[in-house]
């Protein structure tokens, strides 16, 4: 025999008390987790620090951020703690992830300086991307870095340029201290010697190519009056026609030399 159908209210009430106990199933289980994530055994216990560390010491980049990090293990806002490590200095990325059950594990990436930028006293280097940034200038590793200068923004313009031309001044032996871009699109030079040099302006290739012509011709300059290059003390790259050079020791203001 066939089971009698139950009534549709019945049908109602039963789908109605399903409906209701799965609700307050799932509200308590929000609530609990809700409660849990806030629980302090969920706090952060613990910061693991890895990657680049030459310029910070683990336990003071832990001392320093960890007051600055709120929330549990579940609650923590991952995007700000990434953003209060990247504010200590000489930190350029960091990658912050959970480690269970109540530990971060940072992974940093710090600047690599390999220049001052702006004039003598300013507090900020370009790391090798060409990124600007402030850190303690007598925490640099190296003895003499170069100085480059230009407009806001122009940090890997200027950075490029001077990698370029090192090299030519290198096989010189004339070492490059500064690399300056001025606001109406010239680049100067001084040289550690402390020669100056206009190198003029317009695109890197015709700057590299007018200061490879300059340099090819410099030794034969320089020793017609009895001198060597390091003997230099400005130049000047704009004539058409060559170039004016000033030297040590020779009263001559300027010489004029045609382009070979």
């Amino acid at each position: 025999m066939k089971k009698a159908a139950l009534p549709m209210d019945v049908k109602l009430m039963n789908v109605t008390a399903s409906i209701l106990f799965a609700v307050f199933a799932l509200t308590l289980a929000a609530t609990l987790a809700s409660w849990a994530s806030r629980h302090p055994v969920f706090a952060i216990h613990g910061i693991t620090v890895g990657g680049e560390v030459a310029h910070n010491n683990t336990i003071t980049l832990r001392a320093n951020v960890a007051p600055r990090l709120s929330g549990t293990f579940f609650t923590l806002d991952l995007a700000a703690a990434q953003l209060a490590f990247e504010s200590v200095p000489w930190v350029r990325q960091a990658v912050v992830r959970r480690e269970f059950p109540d530990r971060l594990k940072v992974l940093l990436q710090e600047h690599k300086a390999v220049a001052y930028w702006g004039t003598e006293g300013e507090y900020r280097l370009v790391n090798n991307f060409g990124e600007v940034f402030e850190a303690n200038t007598g925490e640099v590793e190296q003895d003499a870095l170069p100085r480059l200068m230009g407009p806001d923004g122009q940090a890997p313009q200027v950075l490029a340029m001077y990698q370029a031309l090192r090299g030519l001044f290198d096989a010189m032996d004339l070492t490059l201290d500064q690399v300056e871009l001025t606001i109406h699109g010239g680049w100067r030079v001084r040289l550690e010697s402390g020669a100056a040099i206009e190198l003029g302006s317009g695109s890197a290739a015709e700057v590299l190519a007018r200061t490879q012509r300059f340099l090819k011709t410099l030794t034969q300059v320089t020793s017609s009056y009895g001198r060597k290059p390091d003997a230099l003390e400005t130049a000047d790259l704009r004539h058409d026609e060559g170039y004016a050079v000033r030297l040590r020791g020779v009263t001559t203001l300027a010489t004029n030399v045609k382009r070979q």
